[in-house]
């Protein structure tokens, strides 16, 4: 197995040379004293160095140990404790928090880099932080100043963590239907009992308290979605001073024995009338909780990304040492008996898929973080409503299509390995097992589909793609130039084709419901394909400028235009069968009688 090297060449160029972070950091008042090209340079070396030397060689070790549950009692295997404190001591738990409570402050365009090597170093290990992220998100937005300040610093300081605590065993998807409950008390705190299950990092050794977020209904609570509230409620109360109290009436029933990511113990967890704290207003828990949604959505997409990362780093180091046959042009080793497996033109093949749409992603999870840094700080009010509308839109597209082709891409690159990857010592079953969650939590792909297609694109009659679809048509029209054709004239006729489907499904769906279920997973990968045809024309630009300007990187350019090449060619035409999908409507779905299944 490859040992992981962060790709920081191509994070620099998507950050710095592409997006032009720190010009839009250096414009936005509360980030310009926070962060500059020099200071996000340092963070992306040392996330690097931390990944590459604490977290990735735990990534096997943790998968075979797994998380152990012992009566209410959970252990996360041999080295993660102490890879937990050094992470913990480095600040990264607060990266992006808010330097009012102890946080870094850094916008999301700088950390989805970061996230990105630690998916790839270790997806199991990554989970834990990633909640307790989340969490502060929603307490940060959402919580009184009392709240915050008692808990946000030691959060961001890794001292204590967090969970999210959503699903019931009848309730998934459809959060409406949950039982949880939450009584109120004379002192302005409530009593919440329930059972959740699927909570990651609801129970651990890491921190020396857990905080909770859960949802639960009050006492003549409206049915449905409406009646849903959000509440802290921690694994060990908090006294008035500060300091841990006794144990909340918190309780964990048992861990899932699981596919993969088996280091991360996803927890049964059992409230029995313990005490808890409202976040936000009553009946708003949903609203609470999303705030922090897009931010996690595009995490698990970043997960898929990362483990695509990983397989390329795996699959190439393997392709070149590997030796089976020759090459259909002739001998490239006459002197050895076989050659390199990297010569045979279906390997390249799938070596090119997966780097084509791993860059393609990396540039992609850095446009949706730079929308939400636009919406988050920027000042300039017309700027954030566009930014927020994008980042509704664009959130599910990440998610979903981020994983769909990370599992795709992980085992393409078991693939590679042929026998080789179908065991442990590869690391490629492990990524084929781990990146399997990602198109399932966080809300299934099909859910995330439903959500762009319906909420996203039919629901406001196209408002928000049409907003997309303007800034590339913008991009083509600026660069419709002799060396710039060979990319925007076919990103130019994918947009079209992408236009021509969306308001084929908004006009149909108009008289019938069905069609934007039945078209929403092919949509979205339309979607997904021509949005990569974009960041690659993107890139593409950056790259001919710097050849043009003259540069020492050269080949790193040249390599880029040749990626970039090979997408439009080869996988970007995708979407014509997609497309052929879509419009063929919804009836062939429901010919069959449900008693003819």
């Amino acid at each position: 197995m490859a040992e992981y090297k962060a790709p920081l060449r191509d994070m620099r160029f998507v950050l710095n040379e592409v997006f032009k972070a720190s010009e839009l950091w250096a414009s936005m008042p509360r980030l310009a004293d926070v962060v500059d090209a020099e200071t996000a340079d340092a963070i992306l070396e040392e996330g690097a160095k931390l990944t590459a030397r604490e977290l990735a060689p735990l990534n096997r070790s943790g998968d075979e140990e797994g998380a152990h549950w012992d009566n209410g009692d959970v252990t996360t295997p041999a080295g993660f404790k102490k890879a937990f404190a050094t992470y913990a001591e480095g600040g990264w738990v607060g990266l992006s928090g808010n330097p009012k409570y102890g946080g870094l402050g850094m916008p999301k365009m700088l950390s989805a880099q970061f996230e990105e090597m630690m998916y790839s170093a270790n997806n199991s290990f990554t989970l834990y932080p990633t909640l307790t992220t989340g969490a502060c998100m929603a307490l940060n937005a959402h919580a009184s100043q009392e709240i915050c300040e008692t808990y946000l610093p030691n959060m961001y300081a890794g001292v204590w963590s967090g969970s999210m605590c959503l699903t019931e065993s009848h309730s998934g998807t459809d959060l409406g239907l949950i039982h949880t409950k939450a009584e109120p008390q004379n002192d302005g705190s409530y009593r919440v009992t329930g059972t959740k299950i699927f909570i990651t990092a609801g129970e651990h050794d890491l921190t020396e308290n857990i905080i909770h977020l859960v949802l639960a209904k009050l006492p003549n609570a409206p049915k449905g979605p409406r009646g849903i509230s959000l509440f802290l409620v921690p694994k060990r109360l908090v006294n008035e001073d500060g300091s841990l109290g006794e144990s909340n009436d918190v309780s964990c029933g048992s861990i899932e024995h699981k596919m993969g990511i088996r280091a991360s113990a996803t927890c049964v967890m059992n409230f029995d009338h313990a005490l808890g704290y409202l976040i936000g207003e009553v009946n708003k828990g949903l609203t609470a909780m999303f705030t922090m949604m897009n931010y996690e959505r595009l995490s698990i997409g970043i997960q898929g990304l990362g483990c695509s990362e990983m397989s390329y780093q795996n699959a190439l180091e393997y392709a070149k040492e590997r030796t089976q046959g020759r090459a259909a042009t002739g001998a490239t080793q006459p002197d050895k008996a076989a050659d390199p497996i990297l010569e045979h033109p279906d390997i390249r093949r799938m070596l090119l898929n997966i780097k084509a749409t791993t860059e393609a992603g990396r540039a992609f999870s850095t446009y949706v973080a730079k929308q939400l840094d636009l919406a988050k700080f920027s000042d300039n009010a017309d700027e954030k409503a566009s930014a927020d509308a994008l980042s509704a839109l664009l959130t599910p597209l990440a998610k979903a299509f981020f994983t769909d082709v990370g599992l795709e891409n992980c085992i393409q690159g078991q693939q590679i390995f042929g026998g080789h990857g179908y065991i442990c010592e590869s690391g490629q079953e492990q990524l084929v097992r781990d990146v399997r969650i990602a198109q399932i939590y966080e809300g299934t792909n099909g859910i995330q589909a439903l959500d762009l297609l319906g909420r996203k694109t039919v629901a406001n009659g196209g408002k928000f793609f049409t907003a997309f679809a303007r800034e590339v048509k913008g991009f083509v029209e600026s660069n419709n130039t002799k060396t710039m054709a060979e990319f925007v004239t076919p990103l130019s006729k994918a947009l079209g084709n992408l236009e021509r489907v969306t308001f084929w499904v908004i006009n149909k769906a108009a008289n019938h419901p069905n069609e934007i279920g039945a078209a929403s997973v092919e949509y979205l990968h339309v979607f997904g394909y021509t949005a990569y045809a974009y960041m690659f024309a993107l890139m593409a630009k950056t790259a001919q400028d710097q050849l043009t300007a003259g540069t020492e990187e050269e080949s790193f350019y040249l390599g880029k235009l040749s990626t970039a090449r090979y997408f439009y060619k080869r996988l970007l035409p995708r979407i014509h069968s997609l497309t052929e999908i879509v419009i063929s409507g919804a009836d062939p779905l429901f010919e069959l009688s449900n008693d003819q299944f």
